[in-house]
């Protein structure tokens, strides 16, 4: 019995599938985007989506590149959505990976929420957002959950960007 429609068996997706879409996402690196593309105010993800040339959003694997150098992978059900929260989210919610950031910069023993109404916080979370959206991104479609979720680790792992990313869930 397949785990989410996923037709492969461990063995395939260890020996073929992750790796197969580990050279599309080497591909997809060398051809990444700017994330200003997904930080300019009021231009939603359906404006973005078509400047992409993409009828609709879709989910995927995604690396975030500073000077060509991967520091985070992440996955998304709606991946341009996600990557415009990234920069644009307000809360630590929706820009959970600048909060991150932010915190490592401005040590607290505040609650996500009191540290998201402290001006000290707030101007790093400020400053994490703007360094998010002078990289570069790059991406590739996963339709399969398990693929994708599989896929996230591989390719973290792969490219080393162990500084922002964890699989240590609550």
């Amino acid at each position: 019995m397949s785990i989410d429609g996923c037709k492969s068996t461990y063995i395939e997706l260890t020996k073929s599938v992750l790796p197969d879409y580990m050279t599309k996402m080497r591909v997809a690196m060398d051809k990444s985007y700017s994330m200003t593309d997904f930080c300019t105010p009021h231009i939603g993800p359906i404006s973005i989506l078509r400047k992409l040339e993409y009828s609709e959003d879709f989910p995927g694997c995604y690396v975030l590149l500073h000077d060509e150098t991967p520091f985070y992978v992440g996955i998304s059900r709606a991946l341009v959505k996600r990557l415009r929260d990234h920069v644009m989210g307000e809360s630590h919610y929706k820009a959970s990976l600048a909060y991150l950031i932010a915190k490592n910069k401005v040590q607290h023993e505040l609650t996500r929420d009191e540290a998201m109404k402290d001006p000290a916080f707030l101007n790093a979370f400020d400053k994490a957002r703007k360094f998010l959206c002078s990289s570069d991104v790059a991406f590739i479609k996963i339709e399969n959950p398990l693929e994708r979720y599989l896929f996230e680790a591989y390719c973290a792992m792969e490219l080393d960007t162990h500084e922002w990313n964890t699989f240590d869930t609550h």
